[in-house]
């Protein structure tokens, strides 16, 4: 059986730092808020990305395997899936950490920016000044109940613009690309998507409109898309779902068929595995900011 990916969140309990809260936002979205009163901790490759923003203290942590030290409180560490970091805690310090899996970061980067996930690559970051980041995560993020339902579409759109904000000041888009899809290819597919997320579209259909194989198409798809094509559509369905649930008063079994959802109760089954939320307090949520 497949070894899961090492964790920060494993490293740092195996250290004895103190789990004080932790919270899920849907799908390959987490955070959680920590206490460490001194340790040495080593993080090996986890399986992914970081971002951290000390609370309080700092001062007296050192990136032993970069040398470095300057930690504050409202600093910040951005550490990428697969890297590998050695620190010594030599002091009382409490952080806020956002945990991203990569299929999440590329989804983003590709939905909200138009940028192709192979071009993705986060700068390890460490003891940055970024005031608004740490403001969202002071004035947004801590204040919430992680665990309260009715305060999660609060907490799933802040930890959102966290998302858009590391995706705008910390990743490197340059460099070649290889593999995957060619843009125009990409486009087409993309649109037929669009197009068709109240019915059901098929890996074949999608691979005889790229002019490929069904299994080199699959494989192409994910590189380009940065997810396979089941969890891309399922995605872009949850998205269409949102804006129907904003903008119209439609019965809740209306939209899970105009989205491509085979009943409410499936809708209801992937909107809640996507959001941690049902699509009637997601609805109520946005109707409460």
């Amino acid at each position: 059986m497949e070894q899961p990916s090492p964790s920060v969140a494993d490293a740092l309990a195996r250290t004895g730092a103190r789990l004080e809260r932790a919270g899920t936002v849907g799908r390959g979205i987490s955070l959680a808020e920590w206490s460490n009163r001194g340790s040495e901790t080593h993080y090996d490759r986890p399986g992914h990305h970081t971002l951290s923003v000390y609370l309080t203290g700092g001062e007296r942590v050192v990136r032993e395997d970069l040398r470095l030290s300057g930690g504050a409180p409202d600093k910040l560490c951005l550490l990428p899936a697969g890297h590998e970091s050695r620190w010594h805690i030599g002091g009382p310090v409490r952080m806020f950490h956002l945990y991203l899996e990569h299929e999440a970061l590329a989804y983003r980067a590709l939905t909200a920016f138009d940028v192709d996930p192979r071009r993705i690559d986060l700068r390890d970051t460490t003891f940055s000044d970024d005031p608004a980041m740490a403001a969202i995560v002071r004035g947004a993020v801590l204040p919430l109940d992680w665990t309260e339902p009715g305060e999660h579409s609060a907490l799933d759109a802040a930890c959102h613009v966290l998302v858009h904000r590391l995706l705008r000041q910390y990743v490197d888009r340059d460099g070649a690309v290889g593999g995957g899809l060619s843009p125009a290819t990409r486009a087409r597919i993309g649109d037929l998507i669009e197009a068709h997320l109240g019915e059901t579209l098929t890996l074949d259909r999608m691979a005889e409109e790229a002019r490929l194989s069904t299994f080199h198409f699959a494989k192409m798809f994910r590189v380009s898309f940065g997810l396979p094509p089941h969890r891309y559509i399922g995605a872009r369905r949850i998205e269409r779902a949102k804006l129907l649930l904003r903008l119209k008063e439609l019965p809740l079994a209306n939209i899970a068929l105009s989205c491509g959802f085979s009943s409410q109760s499936h809708f209801t089954r992937a909107f809640k595995s996507a959001t941690s939320m049902t699509p009637g307090e997601w609805q109520r949520g946005q109707r409460l900011q």
